[in-house]
């Protein structure tokens, strides 16, 4: 079954296009790592991802889309806003359910931020801030986890546990990537963008980094 079929689309931004001719079929199940040097396409391609996706999604996006002011519970919280009423919502904003605090604490417990559940974001490191970011799209009910550089403010072990958390947790997960030995050490399939175009479409089994150096070469 696939979650995403692109035919030939291009794809961009304020009316500037960035891909041209996407051809691209992601199947449940897959963890896919984008990768390619900055400016290939990556978070538009996630973009076009997102919005051609058959199932729900859970998202991290670049800029992590906090809101620094509310604690980590009412970050996490987010993730599941449109399963709730909007009464049911407000009165989280205000006094927060137990039943709610014992799931996102559960959440929280192996991305190690328990001890922040009700500290505001704006207090968090960057990499609590990512953290945080992950454990919402992993709270959220999608299937398909998009992932733009979600582990980037971790170190290597942080992002090795991360990644290998939300392929646990969600169905499929599609990632953009700098750290080639990541992308492949995680991936089951990696996608590779040069010059505005899908240029390498392959199984990472049997990948080493120096085979993507073609895709950063000027």
């Amino acid at each position: 079954m696939f979650v995403v079929e692109l035919a030939g689309e291009p794809a961009g931004y304020s009316g500037k296009v960035v891909l041209e001719d996407v051809h691209l079929r992601i199947n449940a199940g897959e963890r896919i790592a984008i990768v390619g040097e900055s400016g290939s396409g990556k978070t538009t391609l996630l973009k076009l991802i997102e919005k051609r996706s058959a199932v729900p999604v859970a998202l991290v996006p670049q800029d992590l889309g906090l809101v620094r002011a509310l604690t980590v519970f009412h970050n996490v919280y987010m993730g599941r806003l449109n399963a709730h009423s909007a009464l049911h919502n407000l009165r989280n904003l205000v006094w927060p359910a137990r039943r709610e605090v014992a799931e996102i604490r559960a959440v929280l417990e192996p991305l190690r931020l328990t001890d922040k559940i009700f500290t505001p974001v704006g207090q968090l490191s960057g990499g609590q801030q990512q953290r945080t970011a992950v454990a919402r799209a992993l709270y959220s009910t999608g299937e398909l986890f998009i992932g733009d550089e979600p582990v980037s403010a971790v170190d290597d072990h942080q992002a090795r546990e991360l990644l290998g958390i939300a392929g646990h947790e969600k169905q499929t997960v599609v990632v953009a990537l700098h750290d080639r030995a990541l992308a492949l050490s995680f991936a089951s399939r990696i996608i590779g963008l040069r010059n505005g175009a899908i240029v390498l479409d392959s199984p990472a089994a049997g990948l080493q980094p120096g085979d993507l150096d073609h895709l950063y070469l000027t």
